[in-house]
């Protein structure tokens, strides 16, 4: 019996694990499409609350999440234009640092047994140019290859655009009409297992995005008081290089020290390496426990594991959505196995409407009176499960003081 056991649940493995390769396949030939989809659910996540705050002032659910949207952009813009005013001056101040720092090195190694100078830096410069002639054609399709990239590129931020302005306006919807391809019978299973974990994957990114802000202020902060230039830069690099967890923070805190190093010496350059230090520490003995912790139960050995499997088939992209990959699978894998779709009151069989809004569906006769007794039915769960959640955390700060 045992043996016939084992034998089923195997082929069954088998099965799903060629059904992940198959799919894992298929995504990676599309790409462009792909990771600008999984970018705009992230960054739904995140903004949703400002869309729902809108629409809880009366504001419609398009012109919400279009507001949220061009606000995003404004930012994403006014940080572009703050880091290449940096990145202008900082080159400056660099190239002259540059200079003077290679000078002295030369001086340096004129004088060793290696004997090399001046001289023989044009010589490779002449070599080098030399090379980029007989390799011309090479380099012009290097460049085609490049301008294809770009057009790529471009062609992700429209799609992370539209799909994020849906995900927002209208983002249940669009999940209930997915829903309803499973069976009858699943679909219950399949909506809250899906449901929490979207809730598991919004926290993680919530929690993820505060400690980054709070590693790129510190790290920002702290090169910007010892004089290092583009701190500006450097605090948005590390903003965005610490959503690669542990990988990211230690690339972009060197990235740090290099500049320090390049501009102002040793000294500075070890200052510098010590701010980074700190916030490191700071943000993995008390920001990842305290924040992340409760955001997404995941061992660190399973993260380090997920980022250097994620990089290792999908580069960048990889990196960046293999740890919130595994918390949904680890979320929704919980929830299935616990069979806790059974008594889950929570699960939702109509979007999430405010009062005024199913009103002005129930005045265009866009819904049944059913699905409107059921819109009103979870608004009025919702809001009750708000107040006992803040209740809860205004129970426990009391209990810490």
């Amino acid at each position: 019996m045992p043996v016939r056991v084992a034998a089923a649940w195997s082929w069954r493995l088998l099965v799903v694990a060629a059904g992940v390769g198959v799919l894992g396949y298929l995504l990676s030939t599309v790409t462009v499409v792909v990771v600008p989809v999984l970018l705009a659910g992230l960054l739904a996540g995140l903004l949703f609350p400002l869309t729902k705050w809108a629409r809880s002032h009366r504001v419609p659910a398009g012109v919400a999440a279009g507001a949220t949207v061009l606000g995003l952009v404004g930012v994403v813009v006014g940080l572009l234009v703050l880091a290449g005013q940096q990145i202008v001056v900082g080159f400056a101040e660099l190239s002259g640092s540059v200079v003077v720092g290679a000078g002295q090195l030369l001086d340096r190694w004129q004088d060793t047994p290696l004997n090399f100078g001046t001289a023989d830096l044009e010589d490779w410069v002449t070599d080098f140019g030399a090379t980029v002639q007989d390799n011309s054609q090479a380099l012009l399709d290097g460049a085609l290859s490049f301008g294809a990239t770009a057009g790529h590129l471009l062609t992700g931020i429209l799609i992370l655009l539209f799909t994020l302005l849906f995900f927002l306006a209208d983002g249940e919807r669009i999940w209930l009409f997915v829903v309803r391809l499973f069976p009858v019978e699943a679909r219950r299973a399949v909506n809250g297992a899906g449901r929490h974990g979207w809730e598991a994957l919004v926290q993680y990114a919530r929690a993820q995005g505060l400690v980054a802000a709070i590693d790129a202020v510190g790290i920002g902060t702290g090169a910007a008081l010892l004089g290092v230039p583009l701190a500006l830069p450097i605090g948005i690099l590390v903003f965005l290089g610490s959503f690669i967890p542990i990988v990211g923070a230690v690339a972009t805190g060197a990235v740090a020290v290099l500049v320090a190093l390049v501009a102002n010496g040793t000294t500075n350059a070890l200052l510098m390496l010590g701010v980074v230090i700190l916030v490191q520490q700071l943000e993995g003995n008390v920001l990842q426990p305290l924040i992340l912790g409760k955001a997404v139960s995941l061992h660190p050995l399973a993260v380090f594991l997920a980022v250097a499997t994620g990089s290792i088939l999908y580069g960048i992209a990889g990196a960046l959505f293999a740890v919130p990959a595994l918390a949904f699978a680890n979320t929704v894998v919980r929830y299935l196995i616990d069979g806790a779709w059974r008594t889950d009151e929570q699960i939702a069989t109509q979007p999430y409407y405010y009062p005024w809004e199913i009103r002005r569906h129930a005045r265009g006769h866009e819904v049944t009176h059913e699905q409107l007794l059921a819109q009103l039915e979870r608004f009025h769960r919702a809001r009750t499960l708000d107040r006992r959640r803040a209740r809860a955390r205004g129970e426990d700060r009391g209990a810490e003081r």
